[in-house]
């Protein structure tokens, strides 16, 4: 294995030698190599010229330079790109934490247990100096704040040592330049749900006097910071069609509309191909016997482990619903299989329904939803990654395969389909925004029931399927 140590410099002529030297001699768990990502933010009294000597004598140093000062978050969002560890340290490079304490912070990680480790200055750590009041208060006050928008119970958000998976990290988009990259990245981590732990550490503070940098300003903007992102799903760094899936965190009566019209087709064993982050899975997995979610993608499955942790009867499975290799293992052992926005997204959708209804038992249902009517194909589409929309009789031929037949087709959200049409038809855009999406689920309780007597197609349309019985 190896460590990505990540490390923003700014002016620190008179520290950063002798902070890259304990940095490189600290001892790390046993056959973990190093690298050490060094950013130069542009300085300006001598420091490169330091890094460029040191990089020369280390070959464990990647060295990068901006071209103009961007600050401490840009730095770190460069470094991350450039890592190349599975797991990744951000370390100032002023000495006011111990790289003798890695070990500890990476020991949570490697046992499984965590995706973030934070260092806490306020647990008991080994050695802490004292610093003035207010600037204790004020950090523990940001704190404060933070937990109550991210919903985390961390004692130091603004605490320089997080320790990461590097995957995960390199999967967040950092956004802030300054130093507002603390409290954002703590937000981030509340909003994908990772499982964060801290770790007492030791705490070596400078005053302002012997070159600190973090002013009352920066506290300002970090309260500004965490509520933006308390207000802005920003989650990934590549918004990779289902990547939308996340905004559904915040439309749950839609996603409760949706397990009331699956809920009664529901067997014992069942497996759903997509299950993204698991929205829909933590309606459905109640008193069956075997659930079993199944990704493709490893971001969601990642997501899916950490939610079913702790829940026997759910099984999180990678599963690529394109690949005929991955489908053809499953045999006949499912009661239910569970098909939601999958097929719209596949290069050969007739596969994949052949491989599913195969899986199923003798007399068991295959549930598929898909998006309706090929004329509202749009920008949106697009951005989720739909290849298709289909007619009814579309669907409905697709379906009918392997002796299974169509038992019911179930129109769905009307009211979406006119909100899809003046979204991405008039007004062409890419994505529907959040404050739309609440706004729909906020009135789902009357859309759900005057569904069936708009005049035209919904935006989903609802199939069930059933395999023949032996005999």
């Amino acid at each position: 294995m190896k460590l990505s140590i990540l490390m923003p410099v700014y002016n620190e002529r008179t520290m950063v030698e002798r902070c890259i030297s304990q940095v490189l001699g600290a001892p790390l768990p046993e056959e973990m190599e190093r690298e050490l990502v060094v950013v130069d933010d542009r300085s300006t009294d001598g420091t490169w010229d330091i890094l460029g000597r040191l990089a020369q004598e280390h070959p464990e140093i990647r060295l990068f330079r901006h071209a103009v000062n961007q600050g401490k978050g840009a730095a770190v969002r460069t470094a991350i790109q450039e890592a190349t560890g599975d797991f990744s340290i951000i370390q100032d490079a002023d000495l006011e934490y111990d790289p003798g304490e890695y070990s500890r912070l990476l020991r949570p990680l490697l046992d499984g247990h965590a995706d973030a480790v934070f260092g806490s200055r306020y647990l008991a750590g080994e050695q802490t100096r004292v610093l003035p009041f207010w600037h204790s208060k004020i950090n523990k006050g940001l704190t404060l704040v933070s937990n109550m928008f991210s919903n985390l119970n961390v004692t130091d958000m603004e605490t320089c040592y997080k320790a990461f998976r590097t995957d995960l990290l390199k999967s967040i988009p950092i956004r802030s330049n300054r130093f507002g990259f603390e409290p954002e990245i703590v937000m981030k981590c509340a909003k994908r749900k990772l499982r964060v732990y801290e770790v007492p550490i030791s705490y070596h503070g400078r005053t302002y006097e012997e070159g600190k940098k973090i002013g009352w300003k920066d506290g300002i903007k970090a309260l500004a910071t965490v509520l933006k992102f308390w207000l802005i799903d920003d989650l990934y760094v590549e918004p990779y069609g289902r990547g939308m899936l996340n905004n559904l965190t915040g439309t749950p009566q839609y996603l409760s509309w949706l397990a009331r019209r699956v809920r009664p087709y529901l067997g014992d064993t069942v497996l759903e191909v997509g299950a993204g982050i698991g929205h829909l899975s933590g309606r459905l997995m109640a008193r069956r016997l075997t659930y079993v979610a199944c990704e493709k993608d490893p971001l969601y499955l990642h997501a899916l482990r950490n939610r079913f942790l702790r829940t026997p009867n759910v099984c999180v499975r990678q599963l690529d619903p394109g690949s005929a290799a991955d489908l053809d293992g499953l045999g006949e052992s499912f009661d239910t299989i569970l098909c939601l926005n999958v097929l719209e997204l596949l290069e050969d959708p007739a596969a994949t329904v052949v491989a599913l209804e195969r899986a199923l038992k003798p007399g068991g249902v295959l549930v598929a939803l898909a998006p309706q009517n090929p004329s509202l194909y749009c920008g949106i589409d697009r951005t989720l990654g739909n290849r298709r929309r289909f007619t009814e009789a579309e669907f409905r031929t697709l379906l009918e395969v392997n002796g299974c037949r169509v038992e019911r087709v179930h129109q769905m959200n009307k009211i979406g389909a006119l909100a899809w049409r003046i979204n991405g038809g008039l007004l062409r855009r890419k994505s529907i925004n959040k404050l739309t999406l609440k706004l729909f689920d906020k009135s789902v309780w009357l859309w759900r029931r005057v569904d069936p007597i708009l005049p035209w197609l919904g935006l989903s349309l609802v199939a069930v399927v059933r395999k023949q019985a032996q005999g």
